[in-house]
Formats: structure tokens, C-alpha cells, sequence
């Protein structure tokens, strides 16, 4: 799928040593669709900051901690190159970059504000996510639509969105819990939210940092617990129904 004015885009990789990696998935992704390559790394110690300079990456060394962080500096970065629109991805070769089209695509035909893959689909690489993580996707689904009554299946970041809706959106979790949060905002902001059937791959290289082991996967469900906390007592003193719809 062709996708006109590539230079409207940019995709934003936060990363954090995944040599052998981000190497490949930055030559996987289609140029025809994200001009601009933003590589933000957090401190990595391996080859990772070289492989993705190497591959045509735009490397951003952000010291301070925190994905969400790193997607903000990202942001940043393609608002100074002059992108209208944001494609957020793993850095690890788990997403389906060559498709990068059906998430971006919507978002340029205005006929979507926000668009995110749907990893959990049928067809997924056996072995790229444990059930723990699918399960978690289904569980805060449900919470969302608790929440906001919109229903997600899954929680990728594999997303896009036009920034000026994302600036509107208010973002402040700079962990782990920024594509929660910005889940959660959108829904209750009412915007026309979309997930497209993409499964998932197995990681190309290295470990996961945050459900690779059990500590990382109970560090996340905690940070992703208080953000449900929080955002969720936002929504509630704000009683005004959204109109979001998921589709």
C-alpha cells in the first residue's frame, strides 16, 4: 500500500541496547511511508547506537531514563524535522514494519486519529508473546472500556497519531505507562480510534526488558497498575462521555 508525502512522517524507535536488532528492522521499514528514522536510545552499552546509525537511523541519546521519555524526545525530534505525524515502534524486529502503511495510512486519509496494530491477532509468530502478555492486553481492554466505553484488544506500540492531537492529549507518564496512558486519553478524549490485524513476530535479537524475566514483567504490571490508577480517576471526575469507537 502506496502512502503519499512521506515526509509528513516520522517514526520514533525508543531503544535500549537491541544490537543486532534494530539494525534490520531499520532497513525493514519502508521509506515510502516514514521519511525520517528517529532512533532514541537510553543509555545503551552494546553496538546498538552504531547499528542504527549504520542502518540510516536519526540517533537521539536520551540520559534520562523511561520509555516514555524517549517517545517525548522523539516527538520533539520529528516536530523539528517538520513531521505532522508520528509511527511509534519496537525497536527489536517484533513488529511488522513492512506494513507500516495500514497504521499510518488512516491517520493521513483522516480517516482515523489514532491507529494501533493489533498484535494478540490470529497468525502470530508462536512463541512472540506469552500468555501473561495477552492476557494483560485483554484484562486492560476491559478495564478501558469500564473506564471510557471504548474496548481495546490489545496494547502495542506499534501506533500512529498526528501530533497536534497528541500534544492535545496531555501526556504525562514517562515510563512504561505511556502507550497506557495515551490508550486511555484517547478514548476519553473521543477520538476515532482504529486497530489493524498485524501479528506479531518473535524478537530478532537480546531479551525483553520488560517481560523478558519476572521482575521486569512485575515492575511493568505495577508501573501499568498505578497509571490505570491514576488515569482512571481522571476519567472518573470528568463524567462526560467520550465518543470513541474502536474499530
Amino acid at each position: 500500500m502506496a502512502v503519499p508525502d512521506p515526509a509528513q512522517v516520522a517514526a520514533i524507535i525508543p531503544v535500549f541496547e537491541e544490537q543486532g536488532a534494530i539494525g534490520p528492522t531499520l532497513r525493514r521499514l519502508p521509506r515510502a511511508v516514514a521519511a525520517y528514522a528517529i532512533v532514541v536510545d537510553g543509555g545503551s552499552r552494546d553496538g546498538t547506537v552504531a547499528e542504527a546509525r549504520d542502518a540510516g537511523g536519526i540517533v537521539i541519546l536520551e540520559n534520562r531514563r523511561g520509555y516514555g521519555r524517549a517517545c517525548a524526545s522523539g516527538v520533539d525530534e520529528a516536530r523539528r524535522l517538520g513531521a505532522s505525524i508520528v509511527l511509534f515502534l519496537d525497536g527489536d524486529g517484533s513488529d511488522e514494519v513492512e506494513r507500516a502503511a495500514a497504521i499510518v495510512g488512516p491517520v493521513l486519509r483522516d480517516e482515523a486519529d489514532f491507529v494501533l496494530a493489533w498484535r494478540s491477532a490470529p497468525g502470530r509468530e508462536a512463541g512472540s508473546m506469552g500468555r501473561h502478555q495477552v492476557f494483560a492486553g485483554w484484562s486492560i481492554g476491559l478495564v478501558c472500556r469500564l473506564l471510557t466505553g471504548t474496548r481495546y484488544r490489545d496494547m502495542s506500540a506499534f501506533r500512529a497519531i498526528r501530533i497536534e492531537v497528541l500534544d492535545r492529549l496531555g501526556m504525562t507518564e514517562m515510563t512504561y505507562g505511556w502507550n497506557l496512558e495515551m490508550q486511555l486519553r484517547a478514548a476519553h478524549a473521543g477520538l476515532r480510534i482504529r486497530e489493524i490485524e498485524l501479528p506479531y513476530r518473535c524478537r530478532l535479537a537480546g531479551a525483553s526488558k520488560v517481560a523478558g524475566n519476572w521482575r521486569g514483567t512485575l515492575r511493568t504490571s505495577l508501573r501499568l497498575a498505578a497509571v490505570l490508577s491514576r488515569a482512571g480517576r481522571a476519567v472518573l471526575a470528568d463524567r462526560r462521555p467520550g465518543r470513541a469507537a474502536v474499530r
